[in-house]
């Protein structure tokens, strides 16, 4: 048993939908905990080994963000704060004159069990920021994240299609590929 440590129920829902391809158990916790100023490494660090503490149990945590190269991998780990404050409405505005729009979504997981070293596992996937919101699925920056490969954006994917390759599915695989051999 896996405790995913998370207020978003967009995250619970992709990483349920991967857990039970493989033969573990995943239950979840919202429990808040301080995000240090940092990489997305030091926060899934730390979250983990706070939760773990609390909790006295295995658990894991989740960061991500969105890195775009023309804004210096603006907004990073600031993400979730921008996408509160700025949106993809902000962000496109931001692009208007960029040639370059290669984005890439960064998910960092934080692993830690009671008398143990947190572990951390990085996924990404490679995109373009697109040139307007296309689409209604997913959260956050989805609708403005395509994915050329597809000619889609991640907010034109189902939960389903998205976690075929998604920088999420990415790190959880890594997680879980590691997991199943302790």
């Amino acid at each position: 048993m896996i405790t995913f440590i998370t207020g978003n129920k967009h995250k619970v829902e992709e990483a349920v939908n991967i857990f039970k391809d493989y033969d573990i158990k995943l239950e979840h916790i919202d429990l808040g905990y301080c995000e240090p100023q940092g990489t997305l490494e030091e926060v899934a660090i730390s979250g983990a080994k706070y939760a773990c503490r609390k909790l006295n149990k295995p658990v894991i945590v989740e960061d991500a963000g969105l890195f775009i190269r023309a804004l210096k991998d603006f907004p990073g780990t600031y993400s979730s704060y921008v996408q509160d404050t700025l949106g993809n409405t902000g962000i496109l505005k931001l692009l208007e004159d960029a040639d370059d729009r290669y984005a890439e979504f960064r998910s960092v997981i934080g692993y830690c069990a009671p008398n143990s070293e947190p572990k951390i596992f990085l996924g990404k996937v490679s995109g373009e920021i697109a040139l307007s919101e296309k689409g209604n699925l997913g959260f956050a920056f989805d609708p403005i994240f395509y994915v050329p490969d597809l000619d889609k954006t991640f907010g034109e994917l189902t939960t389903e299609e998205k976690n075929q390759f998604s920088h999420r599915k990415n790190s959880l695989e890594k997680f879980i590929k590691w997991y199943s051999k302790e």
